[in-house]
């Protein structure tokens, strides 16, 4: 038999085997999708990009990229000072894609100040697991010629009508009423003296413009490390690791000066069980990471975590905390 004939005698039997495989062929690339669940885990930010919110996103995230399988989205919805992106989150479906990094701004400040608030913490989304603790902390500028909490201190009672006001970046925020605290407990009535973020902040901070700040002690670091402010105390019961040179309020002997902000992951309420353990049992391995802490603990965040009951807990407490100092300064944000 010519090698012509042969071919024409199988190809007729090679027909539906080739269809087959063809068939098996176009199924395969979505096999593998499914089984992973290959919709993305969408990580919101309600802050800029680069701020440390974001980087904290994102560290986590690469890790939760590698412990899930799955892919990972960090998306920045700034604005109304991380309020805008709980609005957003708090309408998504429940199915376990979407997680939302929030701090204390968002989950314990603003329900006490906000009596028109669009999201309702409890209602509309669930803890899944802490991640961060971070300090707060007061610094002197050049507009004060204080070395020291002692020095400021001495120098603020001098004068208080003159010498009593202090920045910080927001009206509502934590660090303003940490700044309302630290008076209350060295006997000064602070002037509050806000700004819209940092770095208006820390320009009026060097210039001379106000004497003194509270913000975060992440976002003093850096200017303190550079000699143009001063970082005089910091919130923690201990001191922090990215900046070991400054004291703690309490070691100073004001063990009434004393308060952190969380940073952690929330998911819209709704969200099975088995999905929040899941994602809280990976975000609690992400935390174990050396690289992973060591990348924290320069950014001024301290790693924490534990289980969503846990987290849960921690924010009933802060809640519990914040509620009389923001009663007493008679703010609200509407």
């Amino acid at each position: 038999m010519t090698l012509a004939r042969l071919l024409r005698a199988l190809v007729p039997s090679l027909v539906p085997a080739l269809a087959a495989a063809a068939a098996l062929l176009a199924i395969a690339p979505a096999a593998p999708a499914l089984a992973q669940g290959e919709r993305p885990l969408r990580i919101l930010v309600g802050y800029p990009a680069g701020g440390t919110a974001d980087l904290a996103a994102r560290l986590v995230g690469d890790k939760l990229r590698e412990t899930l399988g799955q892919t990972v989205v960090v998306e920045n919805k700034p604005g109304a000072g991380g309020r805008l992106v709980m609005d957003y989150a708090r309408g998504l479906p429940a199915d376990g894609n979407t997680l939302v990094v929030a701090n204390s701004a968002v989950m314990t400040i603003a329900p006490l100040v906000y009596r028109k608030l669009n999201y309702d913490l409890r209602r509309d989304f669930a803890p899944v697991a802490q991640i961060a603790n971070f300090q707060l902390a007061l610094a002197a500028g050049p507009g004060t010629p204080a070395k020291s909490l002692r020095e400021y201190i001495d120098w603020l009672k001098a004068s208080p009508a003159k010498n009593n006001s202090y920045a910080s970046p927001a009206l509502g925020s934590i660090p303003h009423f940490f700044g309302l605290l630290f008076g209350k407990q060295v006997g000064v009535e602070m002037l509050h003296v806000p700004f819209n973020g940092s770095a208006p902040l820390m320009n009026a901070l060097v210039g001379a413009q106000v004497p003194a700040s509270v913000d975060t002690l992440a976002d003093l670091a850096e200017m303190h490390r550079a000699g143009k402010i001063r970082v005089l105390a910091s919130s923690g019961t201990q001191r922090s690791a990215a900046l070991p040179d400054v004291p703690t309020f309490t070691e100073l002997g004001y063990k009434d000066i004393e308060g952190v902000g969380r940073y952690g992951f929330l998911a819209p309420a709704g969200t099975p069980q088995a999905t929040l353990d899941r994602l809280n049992a990976a975000i609690v391995q992400a935390l174990r990471s050396p690289d992973l802490r060591e990348r924290f603990l320069r950014l001024g965040l301290e790693p924490q975590s534990g289980s969503a009951a846990q987290f849960a807990k921690v924010l009933a407490a802060d809640a519990s905390r914040w509620g009389p100092v923001v009663k007493s300064s008679g703010y609200t944000g509407d």
